[in-house]
């Protein structure tokens, strides 16, 4: 928690930061495995992103990490690449082998479980429909979807169910980080369409570490009156605006400005922590309280940005 006093005496508003907030589990490991890698080689190929923060991607590839594409993967030839926390398809495993790639595979342990649950359940029911309910090209989806040779139906929106036969048997999983009120809807709404006596069976496959951030994040939101999502541009824009916006709207007197502006706000990697709009402006000049701002950091340690508030308030 921040709070300074300015020269007139007026407090600037207290800063708490979540501390609940920053990577989970799966991208920590992948972290920690390039970087024990690249302790004693110097060097290491990655197949996209190892997360999407800028910052950390910059400080990996100073100490050699090389980020390449699916469509450099065929040019690798005896060297060593890792595969990310998203996980990757059964034929890029099989690419990479083939080439003499070593992988070090860093599949978060809660995704790879999953690809093997999904795996299981086409290899055993032939006739089945497998659905994930999930986001189309995203790369822990492109994984799970691996898992069937592509005959996976990915549901994301109310319209997409309509690829869905709803005559012939059906599981259905989940891409770890979606939300369970989506999810949930996803399921009555099949149920209220299966023909009577085909089988329906779904998992719930939502990883909890996310999961339970919502309910965390709610309690956070309901102490503070304006809170920020700090974030960088490639990852959480969508992510904030669709999904967490109108969860979070938890009481009239509760402010919440996140990427309202982003794609001029994005322009470095710190997004919202130096966007602050003029209704927020008014809201502190008239707001005699302190506690009153609060961060929930997806990407940058607290000391970077904290200075911008006190320099935009």
């Amino acid at each position: 928690m921040v709070n300074e006093t300015s020269r007139k005496g007026m407090q600037h508003p207290c800063v708490d930061i979540d501390n609940d907030s920053g990577f989970c589990f799966g991208v920590v490991n992948a972290i920690q495995k390039a970087e024990q890698e690249l302790a004693t080689s110097h060097h290491l190929y990655c197949l996209g992103d190892i997360v999407h923060n800028s910052d950390e991607v910059e400080r990996l590839s100073k100490a050699g990490l090389q980020v390449i594409e699916h469509k450099d993967l065929a040019m690798l030839c005896n060297t060593k690449l890792l595969f990310r926390a998203h996980g990757e398809p059964p034929k890029v495993y099989e690419q990479a082998r083939s080439n003499g790639v070593e992988i070090i595979d860093a599949t978060c342990p809660v995704v790879l479980a999953l690809q093997k649950r999904i795996l299981k359940a086409w290899t055993e029911n032939p006739n089945a429909q497998i659905v994930i309910y999930g986001k189309k090209g995203h790369a822990e989806v492109n994984g799970l979807v691996g898992q069937t040779q592509g005959e996976a139906i990915v549901v994301e929106h109310e319209d997409e169910i309509e690829n869905i036969d709803f005559s012939k048997p059906i599981y259905l999983f989940s891409q770890t980080t979606k939300s369970i009120e989506g999810f949930k809807k996803l399921v009555e709404e099949i149920k209220s369409r299966m023909v009577e006596g085909v089988d329906f069976v779904y998992y719930d496959t939502i990883c909890r570490q996310v999961a339970n951030r919502m309910d965390n994040i709610k309690k956070f939101a309901r102490e503070h009156d304006l809170v920020f999502f700090v974030s960088g541009k490639k990852n959480r824009v969508r992510f904030l605006t669709q999904w967490m916006v109108p969860i979070l709207r938890v009481r009239e007197s509760f402010l919440l400005i996140a990427n309202a502006n982003a794609r001029s706000a994005a322009a470095t990697s710190i997004a919202v922590s130096i966007f602050v709009p003029s209704s927020a402006r008014k809201f502190f000049s008239s707001y005699s309280a302190t506690r009153v701002m609060a961060f929930i950091v997806f990407e940058k340690p607290a000391k970077t940005f904290i200075p911008h508030c006190a320099s935009v308030l």
